[in-house]
């Protein structure tokens, strides 16, 4: 039963894409790639911190330059904040955006 949850679990988060230190085209990449070849309706954008600013770009070049073609729209922005441990023990909060794009 618990290895149901995990798979309805994954399933979920499919088509969300947790942006990093990665470079920015892979991040790209994946959204065409959610939209055109696994079909997806939406595709989530989530960032936290510093990387929000290149949540917006990616959003921003996905649909407008390189999904133009399939009318690719933003449907809702999600901002937030969550409070986690840094290392030296201390509880800190730290901003996440949630980019939706839509088909």
């Amino acid at each position: 039963m618990a290895e149901e949850n995990k798979n309805s679990q994954n399933n979920e988060n499919d088509n969300v894409i947790f942006i990093g230190e990665k470079p920015f085209m892979n991040y790209i990449t994946s959204v065409v790639t959610q939209f055109k070849t696994k079909n997806q309706k939406e595709v989530i954008i989530r960032a936290r911190g510093k990387f929000i600013s290149r949540a917006v770009d990616v959003a921003e070049f996905s649909a407008k330059r390189f999904l133009k073609e399939e009318n690719i729209k933003i449907k809702e922005v999600k901002i937030n904040s969550e409070e986690f441990e840094n290392k030296e023990g201390k509880k800190v909060n730290v901003s996440t955006i949630d980019i939706v794009l839509e088909k």
